[in-house]
């Protein structure tokens, strides 16, 4: 990178958040990713909240998390009218969230995630739409570049936002952390994982991501009798997995697992025979690409953003719809064939993304903003 070497600043207040979600995972991967491959004379600073514990926000390779002088919702409130304190001692600044500091006259890069303030406003609280919305519309104002994970999440975007200049297409990656160890039989004991053939699926518990969809599918008389293992950790919304499960007869069949370590997620979603995505709306869908990589067939909604990760390689159905998932989920559990189709196809596919590949194109982007 053609430029005077410097510290890049990461904001990594997402890794402290109580739910962290994918924007978590999103924030700390691309922040080690960042700082293995920083070109001679760079640095990588992560940056939080006034916390405690830091811990989840170390990286590999980078500096020691620097703390701001505010706790978390002062922070936020303050950076929600463009004031408040920023990263001391860097070139550049990256805001992997659309919470993001002041300015401060140096080049500031934000990550809008997804459009569902706009496009599903209804799958999240009316607080929550107000505050993407409104810090989306500024970053388009005061950042000197948005970065996006999908061609849809660019093309939404610009439908709704006022935008100084395209965003920039980043896609995402599969951590490392995935990787199966040697306490794999060990750990599927201890999840008390099913024996047979079942069905995953991975996401934080909220109406967004259509688990109600899934669990109608599942009650279907002619749906596959496969166990689902639920694997996620509780979101907004009271969304009663069990409950529903109980309501539409199918209870017994279905695993709730909350949120694993990344050992035990490694275990989870190797051993699934499909993983089942049923979001209403996406900005990447990450458990989609880790799947694929896992080599595990994936049926997902045909939401845009999984459908353009997928890349051809995963089966879709509809949005909402409860029957055609099914007639799928039968379909591609009663065929050997077809899952170890979907199964090489998958992995072929994953392959075009990684960590590596997206830390050396926000490098190519900070160098053209300095």
């Amino acid at each position: 990178m053609s430029a005077q070497p410097s510290t890049l600043a990461v904001l990594l207040e997402q890794c402290l958040a109580p739910v962290p979600g994918g924007t978590g995972r999103y924030a700390a991967e691309i922040a080690e990713a960042l700082a293995a491959s920083a070109p001679d004379g760079w640095r990588v600073a992560p940056w939080t909240a006034l916390h405690r514990d830091v811990t989840a926000a170390r990286v590999a390779g980078a500096e020691p998390p620097h703390r701001l002088p505010l706790p978390r919702r002062a922070l936020v409130a303050a950076w929600e009218r463009g004031a408040g304190p920023a990263p001391r001692g860097a070139g550049l600044v990256h805001a992997p969230t659309p919470l993001f500091p002041p300015r401060r006259g140096r080049p500031l890069v934000v990550t809008v995630h997804d459009t569902v303030p706009w496009t599903h406003p209804e799958t999240l609280t009316p607080r929550g739409v107000r505050w993407h919305r409104a810090m989306v519309e500024r970053a388009a104002r005061e950042a000197d570049a948005l970065v996006v994970p999908t061609r849809a999440v660019a093309e939404d975007l610009a439908r709704h936002v006022a935008l100084r200049r395209p965003p920039v297409v980043v896609g995402e990656g599969v951590s490392r952390r995935l990787a199966l160890d040697a306490g794999a039989d060990e750990r599927a004991h201890r999840l008390g994982l099913p024996e047979g053939d079942y069905l995953m699926t991975l996401a934080t518990v909220e109406p967004r991501k259509g688990l109600d969809v899934l669990l109608a599918a599942l009650a279907e008389p002619h749906a596959p009798r496969a166990d689902l293992v639920v694997v996620g950790p509780a979101g907004w919304g009271s969304v009663d997995v069990r409950g529903l499960a109980d309501q539409l007869g199918i209870g017994e069949r279905v695993h709730l697992l909350g949120r694993l370590p990344d050992a035990d997620l490694a275990v989870a979603l190797s051993r699934a025979a499909v993983l089942v995505a049923p979001s209403r709306a996406e900005g990447f869908g990450l458990p989609v690409l880790e799947a694929m990589a896992a080599g595990v067939p994936v049926v997902s909604s045909d939401a845009p953003a999984l459908v353009e990760v997928g890349g051809g390689a995963t089966v879709t159905v509809p949005v909402g719809d409860s029957g055609a998932l099914a007639e799928v989920l039968r379909d591609v559990l009663g065929s050997t064939a077809r899952r170890a189709e979907l199964a090489a196809a998958g992995a072929r596919r994953a392959r075009d993304f990684s960590w590596t590949a997206a830390a050396a194109r926000l490098w190519d982007l900070y160098g053209e903003l300095l």
